[in-house]
């Protein structure tokens, strides 16, 4: 493990902490793919900040427990703008 990967890891965790962000949204911020962000979190951030992972896990615990919730709420924006499309076109 690099010192750049043992800062990423760092920073990651601490933006998401302080933001309440999830994996997605943390990783758009910075320009990276969800993937490195989980691997940042999940297996390098433990061995770096066990304080900060502890943080951090409740956040993705929380996540994982309101996906669905946010998934239907993505699915219904997406048919109000086509209704409203539907309904701008007529």
């Amino acid at each position: 493990m690099t010192q750049t990967d043992k800062d990423r890891s760092v920073v990651l965790g601490e933006y998401m902490v302080i933001h309440k962000t999830t994996v997605r949204a943390t990783a758009k911020e910075f320009g990276i793919s969800k993937s490195t962000v989980h691997k940042d979190l999940t297996d390098r951030l433990p061995k770096t900040s066990p304080q900060l992972y502890k943080q951090v896990k409740a956040i993705l615990e929380e996540n994982k427990r309101e996906r669905h919730i946010r998934g239907g709420l993505a699915t219904k924006h997406k048919y109000e703008e086509k209704h409203k499309q539907f309904m701008h076109e007529k």
